[in-house]
């Protein structure tokens, strides 16, 4: 801990003094600092809570506005439809964003949210490199801040391209991302041709080395922690088992170098973005003048350890509480340097997260795992046995079957036909809830309820042909620990925070979409919302 300390301490010492601005809040922030806790749920903020420092969430909810009632209104609840949703003000229906991945036909292949096989890698190599926001349809809050104002910087952090890229939008200045098979932050030729010095110097000081050096150990006894120890939530080896001080599992070992991919599924994962983060608001001068900047920050390192270890794991109770800390020192950095009264922040996050059927099982609560693989194959077996031989599905992806158009058609088979005994069959499955063939969403429009939540994730051209939603509590999974990926609470109500220059203190009870962040943020501004946004503006924040 004391290495890790020294280097975030680092960090701020080589970046040096930064003005720290008024002290009467400016006409619109100076710096808007939007940060995304990736599969963060509503109730950890309160679960944890008690353990929580003076200086880190309890500031947000001590000082801040608080949305108890923001959720998403769409269906297929993950990462790349959260943060697209979050800067454009709509929902995947009319952004695009359907998924995380999606199947193209015409290219017959995987499609991720992000993908660009134009784009180059800038300071790293590989396919890693291939990312840019243009398979976003629709325009973004950071968008429209450039239009605004020329002299305004827009900037993405994160570890994962797809965060970076999709949170800040078309006209960013910048988007960096964390290479893990260099230990090095990169962006892609979609941006610039070469890094800025700056991120030069960041990577030469290699702060990587130090945290994949430290062993992940608990932060406060076992006696402290509110998860049980029993670990129910987890189908991966508990890492965590000892009080603070004993010998841990290193998850970093490695017989022949130290593993940067590790550092993905820990807490020093959250540590490094916030360095970066830091970094990129001194040297790119954000905050300075009044022209407004944005910077996004996503923490992705959370969905991570979530998804291996569980939602109500240890290990994921003291990630928060590292986060915690992380979240203080970005906190009083931005107090210090720009001044409170000049800077938003806005805390939320792109889901929230199913728990583990195998431990809300132990409360009689209804649950299981779909298992598409195994679902999938006898699905394959059922239309080659109805339709002929053949390769009738191409891809699935959490919940989307994507089937052979090219077949069907070359088989002078109606593509109607096969949606629905595809659905119809996909029905029988334990745990499933509904099978929803694309044409009856394409063609038909829903008001309310669950089924409305299935069509704003639909988009047709990138969308499958069957859509499954589960029952409550199940969840698709063969390896990891549980998902997030479902029209229900637990997986669509997530934190809402809004902090800083003209917030007031107060609890908002009234319903909030997700889409109202950015016209909301718009409206604050004084700007166009973005082109293709639906919310509306919190009126709690803008009045």
């Amino acid at each position: 801990m004391r290495k890790i300390a020294i280097a975030s301490a680092a960090v701020l010492s080589a970046l040096g003094a930064f003005s720290q601005g008024r002290t009467i809040p400016a006409e619109k922030p100076r710096l808007i600092v939007q940060i995304v806790v990736t599969q963060m749920r509503y109730d950890y903020l309160q679960r944890y809570s008690d353990n929580f420092s003076n200086r880190g969430f309890k500031v947000l909810l001590q000082e801040g506005a608080i949305c108890k009632n923001a959720k998403y209104s769409y269906s297929l609840t993950q990462t790349a439809p959260g943060l697209a949703t979050i800067a454009t003000g709509a929902n995947p229906s009319t952004h695009g964003v359907v998924s995380d991945m999606w199947y193209i036909p015409l290219l017959d292949q995987n499609m991720k949210a992000a993908q660009d096989s134009k784009a180059e890698g800038v300071g790293g190599f590989g396919e890693l490199g291939k990312h840019s926001p243009r398979n976003l349809l629709a325009g973004t809050l950071g968008d429209e801040i450039k239009v605004a104002n020329k002299n305004s910087k827009v900037i993405g952090v994160s570890l994962d391209p797809t965060s970076a890229v999709l949170l800040t939008g078309h006209s960013a200045d910048a988007a960096y991302w964390f290479d893990p098979s260099t230990g090095k932050f990169m962006t892609s030729s979609y941006y610039t041709k070469a890094l800025p010095k700056w991120v030069d110097d960041f990577n030469q000081k290699r702060f990587p080395d130090i945290y994949i050096y430290n062993k992940w150990g608990l932060t406060r006894p076992l006696a402290q922690y509110v998860s049980t120890k029993e670990n129910f939530d987890t189908t991966a080896k508990p890492l965590l088992k000892a009080p603070a001080g004993d010998a841990l599992g290193n998850v970093f070992k490695s017989k022949s170098k130290p593993s940067y991919e590790a550092l993905i599924t820990t807490p020093y994962g959250n540590n490094l973005t916030k360095d970066f983060a830091i970094a990129a608001i001194v040297n790119e001068g954000l905050g300075k003048d009044d022209a407004t900047d944005l910077l996004t920050i996503t923490l992705d390192a959370n969905k991570y350890i979530g998804r291996k270890y569980g939602p109500t794991s240890i290990e994921m109770e003291d990630t928060y509480y590292r986060l915690d800390e992380d979240m203080g020192h970005l906190l009083r950095f931005l107090s210090e340097n720009i001044g409170k009264q000049n800077v938003l922040v806005v805390l939320t996050s792109d889901n929230g997260v199913a728990n583990a059927p195998k431990y809300i099982s132990h409360g009689k609560i209804p649950s299981g795992s779909f298992e598409p693989n195994r679902n999938l194959m006898l699905l394959k077996i059922y239309l080659n046995a109805t339709f002929g031989r053949g390769e009738w599905v191409k891809s699935y992806h959490q919940k989307q079957i994507y089937l052979n158009r090219t077949l069907i058609e070359d088989s002078n088979l109606k593509l109607q036909d096969v949606q629905a005994k595809t659905a119809t069959f996909m029905k029988q499955f334990s745990g499933v809830s509904q099978a929803i063939p694309a044409y009856a969403l394409e063609y038909s429009n829903f008001t309310d309820g669950i089924m409305q939540k299935i069509q704003n994730s639909f988009y047709p051209q990138r969308s499958g042909d069957v859509i499954i939603n589960l029952q409550p509590g199940w969840v698709d999974t063969d390896e990891e620990a549980t998902s997030s990926n479902s029209p229900y609470s637990y997986d669509t109500h997530v934190p809402l925070i809004w902090y800083g220059w003209k917030i007031k203190r107060e609890n908002i009870s009234t319903k909030v979409d997700m889409m109202d962040i950015a016209p909301t943020i718009s409206n604050l501004l004084d700007i166009s919302w973005p082109n293709a946004s639906s919310g509306e503006p919190i009126e709690e924040i803008v009045k």
